[in-house]
């Protein structure tokens, strides 16, 4: 399965109507045919804050510095206080 952005309205095989813009999770095949048809546009993931920029995503923080793990602690000792 494969999670996209749809960039027009798709009704899909069951009846489910999804509005442009939403996410929905779709099998291969479906996305080589939403493809074809210019429902989905080919788009590279830029993390899950959606932003760009040129950037990479460097963590839930995006603070311009690599990540240093969820207790945020530079110093590596993972006591994070």
């Amino acid at each position: 399965m494969v999670y996209v952005r749809l960039e027009q309205d798709w009704t899909d095989p069951q009846g489910n109507q999804h509005q442009a813009g939403a996410m929905v999770d779709v099998d291969a095949g479906t996305l080589a045919q939403l493809q074809a048809d210019g429902i989905v546009g080919e788009t590279e993931w830029v993390g899950p804050s959606g932003g760009g920029g040129g950037t990479d995503w460097v963590g839930p923080s995006d603070g311009g510095t690599d990540w240093v793990g969820p207790s945020g602690d530079p110093s590596g000792s993972g006591s994070g206080t």
